[in-house]
């Protein structure tokens, strides 16, 4: 360990955690002007030392190339001068946000005078177990900063070099500003034993959020025993209805497939009702072209290239060209079909029916329902929170995108003038 100066050469990652949990006393009492100076500043940086970060970023994905990693997870894995501008421009937006620490949420006056009141505070120390997307832990970084917390960063072996180069840039920010480097420490020994110890860091870690496939949820839920929040899979629907506008429904679900395919909000299913399916399935089905289409016997029917879905087709997240498609022959089938094998994160109805569009997000089970929209919205900057930190698919203590807001707790704060109890 101790790459670009970012942890010393006997640092172990329970050490690095202590540092983490120094800072984070620091950050939680920090002004507003002080963060948003870092911030600023970690930007300015990022962008000057762009040719630095892209070389380090070429390395990690000819390594990722030679390694015969699909195109999808190396475009996950891949910076342009484009994205990381796009980073720093994310660390400006948060900068620009207003600051949730110290917000007020609500307060009241008990009947013997006390004022309660509900105020936000930070969580302490955020840490951020992550594959292969370097951009995270620029993202990271600014949530963590804006709202009061150290930000304790665990990548991939995959973008080591990248998430080095960033991490060495964002912490010349913070020094640049006044605030202690260890608001931001990666972890760069990507040893698994390292994981599994970084998820059981009781003593240094508030919250733990993961980001990554299907290994990396399982590998939290079998070994972390730190609080966590499931940045989870997105089997994404969008269900066509009876009611819907064709053509507005077409143009959704091509964007909704093809225009990242390799992101959790990217749609990995379709559904649609029978009374349309005969005039929309064969128009879509050209429409994705270069997307494998694997069915229902319905569906397989009305577009005799479709293949043939398996039951693992309906409940995966391809992150890929692939798409599974089913008719149902009403709306009470296809939300049945949805939290059947949906996995909480974005669901989409395309109709003009207002009633059906009620019924679909009253029952649909999911962070985010999208009406006649696309499943990309479901985003962070997209939301208005600026870069997010994580999608929650889970319930507690937050759900779906994860912007400055989510990463505070409640601080009740009691206002008495000598009240005792009897």
């Amino acid at each position: 360990m101790g790459r670009t100066g970012n942890v010393d050469e006997v640092s172990g990652v329970a050490e690095l955690g202590r540092r983490a949990k120094a800072a984070s006393r620091v950050l939680a009492t920090a002004s507003t002007s002080a963060k948003d100076a870092a911030l600023e500043a970690a930007a300015d940086v990022l962008v000057r030392r762009t040719e630095e970060i892209l070389s380090a970023n070429a390395s990690d994905v000819a390594r990722a190339e030679e390694g015969g990693t699909s195109a999808t997870v190396v475009d996950r894995l891949r910076l342009t001068a484009g994205r990381v501008e796009a980073m720093a421009t994310g660390l400006r937006s948060v900068a620009a946000l207003p600051d949730p620490v110290g917000e007020i949420v609500d307060g009241w006056t008990r009947p013997n005078g006390l004022v309660i009141e509900r105020v936000r505070v930070p969580l302490g120390v955020v840490a951020i177990i992550y594959e292969n997307r370097p951009n995270v832990t620029s993202d990271a970084f600014g949530l963590c900063l804006k709202s009061g917390n150290a930000a304790f960063l665990r990548g991939s072996g995959a973008a080591l070099a990248s998430n080095l180069a960033i991490a060495g840039a964002l912490r010349e920010g913070l020094d640049k500003a006044g605030l202690p480097v260890d608001a931001m420490v990666l972890v760069d020994d990507v040893r698994h034993e390292t994981a599994v110890e970084f998820m059981r860091l009781r003593e240094s870690i508030d919250c733990l959020i993961p980001r990554g496939g299907p290994s990396l949820i399982r590998a939290i839920l079998e070994n972390a025993t730190v609080p966590y929040v499931i940045d989870g899979d997105g089997n994404c629907h969008v269900y066509v209805d009876a009611a819907a506008d064709l053509d507005q429904a077409l143009d959704i679900v091509v964007n909704a497939k093809m225009q990242r395919p390799s992101v959790c909000n990217a749609a990995e299913s379709l559904v649609v009702h029978a009374a349309v399916g005969e005039a929309f399935l064969p128009r879509v089905a050209e429409a994705l072209a270069g997307v494998e289409l694997v069915g229902d016997q319905r569906s397989c029917a009305l577009v005799p290239s479709m293949g043939v879905a398996t039951e693992d087709d309906f409940g995966s997240e391809f992150l890929d060209l692939k798409m599974s498609v089913s008719v149902v022959d009403s709306l009470e089938d296809a939300i049945a079909h949805v939290n059947r094998y949906g996995t909480g994160h974005t669901e989409a109805i395309c109709t003009t029916d207002l009633a059906a569009s009620q019924r679909f997000a009253r029952e649909v089970d999911a962070a985010a329902v999208v009406v006649n929209a696309s499943t990309r919205f479901t985003d962070g900057e997209q939301f208005g929170f600026g870069a997010e930190i994580g999608i929650s698919t889970q319930k507690l203590h937050a759900r779906g995108p994860m912007g400055l807001r989510e990463l505070t707790t409640l601080k009740y704060v009691v206002h008495g003038d000598g009240q005792i109890r009897a």
